[in-house]
């Protein structure tokens, strides 16, 4: 009888005791995994449209004593190493997209491209980081009336008057105006398939970047297409919207808002300089292919 009630009551311990061995989980949960970040590159093609600007072109060569041999030409005996220092004021200018030259393979990067290399942080894809390059071209419209001042060869200028391309000036960065820019990029989905094969989002982008034109002048009827040189900074802001496709697959078509400055671009090799300024709008499209890692 007595080892009955001992046994009676040691039961409710040994139940307790197996209980709590039962609620221990063999296998704990596993910690949650990091949330991966997303690669990605993309290509495409841009149109922009520029401000006016005011050139300043000027080199501190030697000034000619002679008289120019052809009087209807008073620019015809310097040379771009000559002495001058003027400003063209206003002056217009378009781009020159190319696209034609897009069906021809080996000529893609003829036209006015671009170009991105980025890194989304996490999964959210809501934030990021982006290398961006805009093959821009900057092509000086001729003909247009325009005022020049300043001094050529030691005499001083003052005339209103069309842009002479062949005798005076031709101005250009076709090869091109080349922006390069460091963005951060911000994400905001407002849209996600159920099949999971569609995204669409909205995408700003905004950083600070430098300019290397490679500029092609024809001054007092010499043409000279310089070397590539960084010549400036630019700023610049964009947004539009981002399609995803399949995962792996996605498209861009923004806008995009810069301030350009060129502080040195060249003129005559290392002697000949010219700094201008404007703002663009660009409109682009980009294919790019995107990878978790």
């Amino acid at each position: 009888m007595n080892r009955f009630l001992i046994l009676l009551c040691l039961l409710p311990l040994g139940i307790l005791s197996s209980s709590a061995q039962t609620d221990e989980s063999p296998n704990p949960t596993p910690k949650k995994q990091r949330r991966k970040g997303t690669l990605y590159a993309s290509w495409g093609y841009n149109r922009e449209a520029y401000s006016k600007s005011s050139i300043h072109i000027h080199n501190d060569g030697p000034i000619t004593s002679t008289p120019p041999p052809d009087p209807s030409n008073p620019y015809s005996n310097m040379t771009p190493y000559g002495n001058y220092d003027f400003t063209v004021q206003d002056a217009q200018a378009s781009d020159k997209p190319n696209f034609e030259a897009i069906p021809e393979i080996g000529q893609i990067t003829i036209p006015q491209f671009s170009v991105r290399l980025g890194y989304m942080l996490n999964d959210k894809h809501d934030i990021g980081f982006e290398l961006n390059y805009e093959h821009a071209k900057y092509v000086v419209n001729d003909y247009q009336v325009v005022n020049v001042h300043g001094q050529v060869n030691g005499v001083a200028i003052n005339q209103t008057g069309p842009l002479d391309p062949v005798h005076f000036l031709h101005f250009e960065h076709t090869d091109g105006a080349n922006f390069m820019s460091f963005n951060i990029v911000k994400r905001y989905q407002f849209y996600n398939a159920p099949s999971k094969k569609l995204r669409l989002s909205g995408v700003l982008k905004a950083g600070p970047g430098f300019v290397y034109p490679r500029t092609d002048v024809t001054l007092f009827g010499q043409e000279i297409n310089n070397k590539w040189h960084m010549a400036g900074y630019i700023v610049s802001a964009e947004g539009g919207i981002r399609a995803e496709i399949l995962k792996y697959i996605f498209c861009e078509w923004t806008a995009k808002a810069g301030y350009a400055n060129y502080t040195q671009s060249l003129v005559y090799k290392d002697q000949g300089k010219a700094n201008h300024k404007f703002t663009t709008i660009m409109t682009i499209f980009t294919v790019g292919f995107q990878v978790p890692l």
